[in-house]
C-alpha cells in the first residue's frame, strides 16, 4: 500500500515540485445563480463548476453532469446560464492554496 507524501516537502527537489504544482494548477470556480439578489429572502445555488487554465481553455461542467463546455474564458460560462428571468449569474472563485 502506497503512503501519501508529506504535506511539507523535505528536500529542495520536493519543494521545487510543490512550487511547480502550485504555479501551474488551474483555478477552480463555481457558476452561481441568485434569485432576488439584494433582498432579505435572496437565494443562491451552484449550477456548474469550472477549471480555468493559465494560458488555455476553460472547462465547465454542469452540476448534473449533462453539460460540458470548453470555452475561451471563464466569463463565457455566464452566457450559458443567463437565460432565466429574475435570476442573476456570477462566478465565485475558490482561492488557490498557499501550499500543497
Amino acid at each position: 500500500m502506497a503512503t501519501a507524501p508529506s504535506p511539507n516537502p523535505q528536500t529542495p527537489f520536493d519543494q521545487e515540485l510543490y512550487a511547480l504544482v502550485l504555479d501551474t494548477a488551474p483555478r477552480l470556480f463555481a457558476v452561481v445563480q441568485v434569485c432576488d439578489e439584494g433582498q432579505l429572502d435572496a437565494d443562491g445555488w451552484v449550477v456548474a463548476w469550472g477549471l480555468a487554465d493559465h494560458d488555455g481553455p476553460t472547462h465547465v461542467i454542469s452540476l448534473d453532469g449533462r453539460a460540458r463546455l470548453t470555452l475561451a474564458s471563464p466569463d463565457r460560462a455566464l452566457r450559458h446560464y443567463r437565460d432565466r428571468p429574475g435570476i442573476t449569474t456570477r462566478l465565485v472563485w475558490l482561492t488557490q492554496p498557499a501550499a500543497a
